[in-house]
């Protein structure tokens, strides 16, 4: 007999945080808990839900009101709970949680992004310690298997690079602005009626979200420490309608990419709006989808789409991490696969590339005087500081604002161009700080 077939009881799930994520995860556990008993062996059963909110309708009329509790340690410390799944988000009191569930032997499944971009390092060491699980599959790109693909999948590849698009508010705002019309402010305004941007949308917008998220990806395909405070962060409040046309006549869309690639000895690591060819398919990837776009030196290049958030693509993933969890705990193999993918002890503090010292092609746009010898003074600062240009749009006429002078550099370093550009905004043809956004031609 196996150990599968002499486990003689339900494994017991302790759920905290009965939001959007926790009711699809109850909701998949619920009505597909026969097929996964034949996939498992025995059967999940959820023996303590943990929420401040008792009392809303989440459209489960199955839910069994007295498996409810206000009081998160009465999942924590129940000693028949095997996992506990936290979905209640945020820094605190979510930390605290799960350092308590790993004291108390439980192995824990999350998708908190936040709190593992902050301190995951600490709570992958502890559980490490003990040989628990922690499972964190739904923290990144919502139902998309990207953190079993990059620890399991790609075990056996360097991994070069990591282009995502991982925020689904940011991505809806720009493929609309793209695909449309319409500035900034109006397509925000729709994205929150259509439930698809939060009334407070800064996480989003402001790149926050996506940082967060590359922060664990990178620290699981290079096995490194990635401290969130070293990843450059920049949001794409700033994109104009001018900004998405132009960039459409030079053969780019505008996405809100975060990146992740060794330079050397060096992690390159940001979240900023980028210019990529529209013949790309990462290009192409519109409206509320996510897509990870990973290069391997022995698997070349692969992308993943899919649905990055909502009650039943994260709930899948969640619930696939629990799945694999009670796999390991079925066999008393805890910890089998590292959190990280590298045992523990070798994860090491990598030197992160600071933004100023990254090479790349840049989208440049000036407003300026419509008078002659413009373009000249601004040329003649770009190329005393070894930025060659590469074309220039000068088209529309808006004279209260200025004409819009476009330029595509070759590639160069970001801390010349950042000087070129204080110079240039200094002059007194130049009406507006100067709109830069970076371009990436590596993706095909």
């Amino acid at each position: 007999m196996n150990q599968v077939e002499t486990f003689n009881r339900p494994i017991y799930i302790g759920i905290i945080g009965l939001g959007t994520v926790g009711t699809g995860a109850y909701k998949i556990l619920t009505r597909n808990n026969q097929l996964i008993k034949k996939r498992l062996g025995v059967p999940l059963e959820i023996k303590r839900i943990a929420d401040l909110d008792l009392d809303s309708d989440r459209g489960i009329p199955s839910l069994n009101k007295d498996l409810l509790t206000t009081d998160a340690y009465k999942v924590i410390d129940d000693p028949e709970i095997d996992i506990a799944v936290e979905l209640i988000g945020g820094l605190e009191p979510a930390k605290t949680f799960i350092l308590r569930a790993l004291d108390k032997g439980k192995h824990v499944v999350t998708a908190n992004k936040a709190l593992l971009a902050h301190y995951g390092h600490e709570i992958f060491q502890k559980a490490s310690h003990a040989s628990l699980d922690v499972g964190f599959e739904a923290s990144v790109g919502g139902g998309i298997p990207i953190i079993r693909a990059i620890r399991e999948g790609f075990a056996a590849n360097n991994i070069e690079a990591i282009y995502g698009i991982v925020n689904g508010t940011a991505n809806y705002i720009l493929s609309k602005m793209t695909n449309e019309g319409g500035d900034f402010t109006q397509v925000l305004e729709e994205a929150q009626r259509k439930g698809y941007a939060e009334q407070d949308p800064s996480l989003d917008i402001e790149g926050i979200d996506s940082a967060h998220k590359i922060t664990i990806l990178a620290s699981l395909a290079f096995g490194a420490n990635i401290p969130l405070s070293r990843v450059y962060t920049e949001g794409i409040a700033a994109i104009s309608p001018l900004d998405i046309q132009y960039a459409r006549h030079l053969g780019y869309r505008i996405k809100l990419l975060a990146i992740a690639k060794r330079v050397g000895e060096e992690i390159d690591i940001r979240v900023h709006p980028t210019l990529l060819p529209q013949e790309t398919p990462l290009a192409n990837v519109d409206n509320i989808l996510n897509a990870l776009y990973i290069v391997g030196d022995a698997v070349g290049k692969n992308m993943f789409v899919g649905e990055g958030a909502g009650a039943m693509p994260t709930g899948s993933a969640v619930v696939g991490d629990i799945i694999e969890v009670s796999r390991n705990i079925l066999r008393g193999q805890g910890g089998r696969v590292p959190a990280l993918g590298v045992l523990n002890p070798l994860i090491a503090d990598c030197p992160i590339r600071k933004i100023g010292e990254i090479r790349s092609e840049y989208y440049l746009r000036f407003m300026a005087v419509d008078q002659p010898g413009v373009l000249a003074r601004i040329s003649g600062i770009l190329g005393d500081h070894s930025i060659s240009i590469a074309s220039v749009l000068q088209k529309d006429r808006e004279p209260k604002e200025g004409v819009p002078v476009v330029m595509m550099t070759h590639e160069a370093l970001e801390k010349d161009i950042q000087l070129a550009l204080k110079k240039i905004d200094q002059l007194e043809v130049v009406l507006a700080r100067t709109t830069l956004i970076r371009a990436e031609r590596d993706i095909s």
